[in-house]
């Protein structure tokens, strides 16, 4: 029987060649390959720094040679400024804040790479993800990591079932430092190389600089109001501030205050007590179900609005098409449009969707 065939998505990082090094050891036919997404100069930013680095490619292209891996560079600048950074962009001028990693995934990992895979022959994808698929009930379900300090379902939400059918999660059952030590005792060339912490395109967390440079716009000075909408100070341009955000506000108002509200029409940031930042119900669009069919009722879960958050009790409703309104058990802090909320039931991920909007 013909082996079958892997298209490993490798970054360069020590994750996604311990995948590619538990396929091989497998038996699979594995293909190894970088996605370029964008000219690191072009944005301002050092090429050593980021996932798309000269250097990355290099660790890549070393572990796949090294595992006997055909390997190559997939050129998808474009797709990645439209899909992503046209998204990202977009979304904070309108004063929501995007979540790359997730339009990363769905428009070019789980996308364009499977066009790729395609062409190639590959039957399956495969990345360095913390997750785990597996088959329940005649469908695939996605499920935690093991290793839940590590667990990157939150980003991993929006699979379909015809996706999670070809794609392999190899990592989803080790611990980090059990990664770390596969990749050591096969000598590869990043065992200890350090995890990305930042969006890959913003390496230094500076969104508003990079948002200027590459638009070629000044974002302007604005008022700070307080709660009950007097001036209170001068802010950088509202792009800069995010909800929840306390520190770099340069106010001195005798309490600490957080950003609270932001209008981009009027370049305005409101500010105010922390409590001002608390909301119990969370109302969410493009919603993707996994492991349930559709939402026909209430239905109780856990979930989370951030990905690094501890999941929260709640109660999802259906909201229309597409749609659910969620009630938590109690007020959470600063669950903000644009950023996603997955629901879990145990270790499963039901789905999850986009915040629209946010209520007491």
């Amino acid at each position: 029987m013909e082996t079958e065939k892997v298209l490993v998505a490798m970054s360069g990082g020590v994750d996604s060649s311990v995948a590619a090094k538990l396929l091989t050891d497998a038996g699979f036919s594995c293909i190894g390959c970088t996605m370029k997404l964008y000219d690191n100069e072009d944005a301002g930013i050092p090429k050593a720094n980021t996932c798309c680095s000269l250097d990355d490619v290099e660790d890549a292209r070393s572990v796949a040679y090294r595992l006997g891996m055909p390997y190559y560079v997939f050129n998808l600048k474009d797709k990645f400024a439209e899909c992503v950074i046209d998204r990202f962009v977009n979304a904070y001028e309108h004063g929501i804040t995007p979540n790359p990693c997730i339009d990363c995934n769905r428009y070019l990992k789980f996308d364009k790479l499977f066009e790729r895979a395609d062409i190639m022959d590959c039957r399956y994808i495969a990345t360095g993800h913390y997750a785990r698929i597996e088959r329940a009930g005649g469908k695939y379900v996605l499920k935690k990591a093991l290793d839940e300090t590590k667990d990157q379902s939150y980003v991993l939400y929006d699979l379909t079932q015809e996706t999670l059918a070809r794609v392999k999660f190899p990592l989803g059952t080790l611990r980090k430092t059990e990664a770390r030590e596969i990749a050591a005792e096969a000598g590869l060339i990043n065992a200890r190389k350090h995890d990305s912490q930042d969006i890959c395109f913003v390496p230094d967390g500076d969104y508003a600089r990079f948002m200027e440079d590459f638009t070629g716009k000044r974002y302007p000075a604005g008022d700070f109001l307080d709660e009950n909408g007097r001036v209170v100070g001068t802010h950088n341009g509202a792009v800069r501030y995010t909800i929840g955000q306390r520190k770099g506000l340069g106010l001195a108002m005798g309490a600490p205050v957080y950003v609270c509200g932001k209008d981009m029409q009027a370049n305005t940031v409101t500010v105010g007590p922390e409590e001002m930042l608390f909301d119990r119900i969370v109302y969410a669009d493009e919603v993707n179900w996994i492991a349930i069919p559709e939402l026909t009722g209430p239905l109780r879960v856990t979930a989370r609005t951030r990905y690094h958050q501890t999941e929260q009790a709640a109660t999802v409703y259906p909201a229309g098409e597409g749609k659910f309104r969620l009630e938590f058990d109690q007020p959470q802090r600063a669950p903000t449009p644009g950023q996603a909320v997955v629901l879990y039931q145990g270790d499963t991920v039901l789905g999850g969707g986009t915040i629209t909007r946010v209520e007491k």
